[in-house]
């Protein structure tokens, strides 16, 4: 009788046990049949507000992952088939992606094909004399102008899916408070710093939007893309500066070399002036897949709570949500 009830309970929990699998396959088979359409990025910064504002409705895949230098980036067959099957393909545009043209020229004829940037007036965007006539293409590094180009994200799903228009209302409206929230972040921290402190030296020229923003002082020791190069003439210019503004801080990027930064530092010291690495700032790429970092709220509250920290301001140890990681990049 004993083993009859152990038997029976045995067969009661399997069948319990499968019906919960079949449960978990149905709910999943579900979300996927939600995304009624597919959508192919370029960088993490593209592809994290475009999974914010599509939600269960689309699939979208990223082609460069954290640490890629979106300047260098050449596509790959696969990456080409990919792009061709899309429904629509979000790239930054500005020739940020100038290896990718051609990809983007051919891929045009059989699928939409946007850059976010083109809803940007010309008159907020830099064109610097040493990028020879383009754009500075580094717009994410200002949150405001960054929500914009979330905005048109938004007016294109919209346009492609208006059945689920009122999905995508709200998920814009929830990425645009926490923009907001990052912005005034932004304002309170970076405000804290003295006038003479607000020099932000970094390996490439890619903060001159979050400089404007925020009235920060910023020099690149190479140009905006990373395949230019700094000459000793550069380093010695920036050097001198540093000595003369009692610059604490410089500042490394995951994307790029730091052999310059070191040169910089290097070259302070023999003139008697100490200056520290303040920290790795994200530039062309976020963080790690799944970190708080590899979002783009992430990514920007860890370079603004960095510099801030790096330059004398009292700022929260793991950011404004208290997410940050303690460890660097």
């Amino acid at each position: 009788m004993r083993r009859l009830l152990t038997i029976s309970l045995i067969l009661a929990l399997s069948l319990l046990l499968i019906g919960c699998s079949d449960a978990d396959r149905a709910d999943s088979t579900t979300q996927e049949s939600n995304a009624s359409y597919t959508i192919v990025t370029t960088t993490g910064m593209i592809t994290d507000i475009t999974k914010r504002i599509a939600g269960d409705r689309a699939r979208v895949q990223g082609l460069m992952s954290s640490g890629i230098d979106p300047h260098l980036y050449q596509p790959t067959r696969n990456d080409i088939q990919l792009l061709m099957k899309a429904d629509i393909v979000l790239y930054s545009g500005l020739h940020l992606e100038g290896k990718m043209i051609d990809a983007f020229d051919r891929v045009a004829k059989v699928t939409k094909v946007f850059a976010v940037t083109d809803s940007l007036d010309r008159e907020q965007l830099f064109s610097p004399p040493e990028f020879d006539g383009h754009h500075d293409p580094h717009v994410w590094m200002d949150p405001l102008a960054w929500e914009q180009a979330a905005q048109f994200i938004h007016a294109t799903l919209v346009e492609h899916d208006p059945e689920s228009k009122e999905l995508y209302d709200a998920n814009m409206a929830l990425l645009a408070d926490d923009i907001d929230a990052l912005h005034t972040y932004a304002t309170d921290a970076l405000g804290s710093i003295s006038k003479e402190q607000r020099v932000l030296v970094t390996a490439h020229d890619a903060f001159s939007y979050f400089g404007r923003r925020y009235d920060f002082q910023v020099v690149g020791i190479q140009g905006i893309s990373t395949e230019s190069e700094a000459g000793v003439r550069d380093i010695e210019r920036i050097v001198d500066l540093l000595v003369t503004r009692k610059i604490a801080a410089v500042f490394v990027e995951t994307t790029v070399s730091e052999r310059n930064i070191r040169a910089l530092i290097a070259g302070a010291n023999d003139r008697g002036h100490s200056v520290i690495i303040g920290g790795s700032l994200f530039s062309d790429a976020m963080g790690k897949e799944g970190s708080y970092e590899g979002t783009y709220i992430g990514m920007i509250d860890h370079n603004i709570t960095l510099i801030a920290k790096a330059l004398g301001a009292d700022v929260p140890e793991l950011g404004m949500n208290g997410k940050l990681s303690d460890s660097e990049p």
